[in-house]
Parts: structure tokens; C-alpha cells; sequence
């Protein structure tokens, strides 16, 4: 198996274990057991600038005044948001607005 393959496999068991997540609570217990408190930060403040992005009230300069978060990882978020084909952020964005 390579390197790639390992990884994809390793990605694809860690999609199942969140995939059977059922609540907030067992969600924060599981990333504090899985993440360190910055990571964890981190991932909160991606999953923050993606909102922001999706509300399309504020810049990108904004989001970055209001956040402190990098201009770089704005433009990075709102790329995954509106370009990538994974489509993630949209997905969980438009699940929990009701929409999916």
C-alpha cells in the first residue's frame, strides 16, 4: 500500500468515526480527545469564517478585522466554500439551515 493510499485509507476511517457522532456533546468530547486545544481552535475559527462567508455581508478584509483570523486562510476557506468540489462547507452550511 502507499503512502497516499495509507492516508486516504486512515482519512476515510477517521469520515466514518465523525460520521457516527451523534451529538454536540459527544462531537466536543471527541475532538478533545483527537485535537489539541489549538487545533481545535483553529478548526472552530474555519468553520466561523466559512458562516461569515456564506452570510456575504463582510469582506474578506472584514472577516479579517473582525476575527483576527489570516487574510490567508479567509481566502483559503472561501475557496473550499465556493470553488472546491468537495463541497463540505456547503453541504453541513445548507444542512443546517434546512435546506439539504
Amino acid at each position: 500500500m502507499s503512502l497516499s493510499d495509507a492516508r486516504t485509507a486512515l482519512a476515510d476511517d477517521l469520515a466514518v468515526a465523525i460520521a457516527a457522532i451523534d451529538t454536540a456533546e459527544e462531537a466536543r468530547a471527541f475532538l478533545a480527545d483527537l485535537c489539541t486545544p489549538a487545533e481545535i481552535h483553529a478548526l472552530a475559527e474555519r468553520w466561523y469564517v466559512a458562516r461569515l462567508l456564506d452570510q456575504g455581508a463582510m469582506t474578506y478584509r472584514e472577516i479579517h478585522d473582525a476575527t483576527g483570523v489570516s487574510t490567508t486562510t479567509v481566502v483559503r476557506v472561501a475557496r473550499f466554500l465556493k470553488q472546491e468540489v468537495n463541497g463540505g462547507y456547503r453541504r453541513v452550511l445548507d444542512r443546517l439551515r434546512g435546506a439539504a
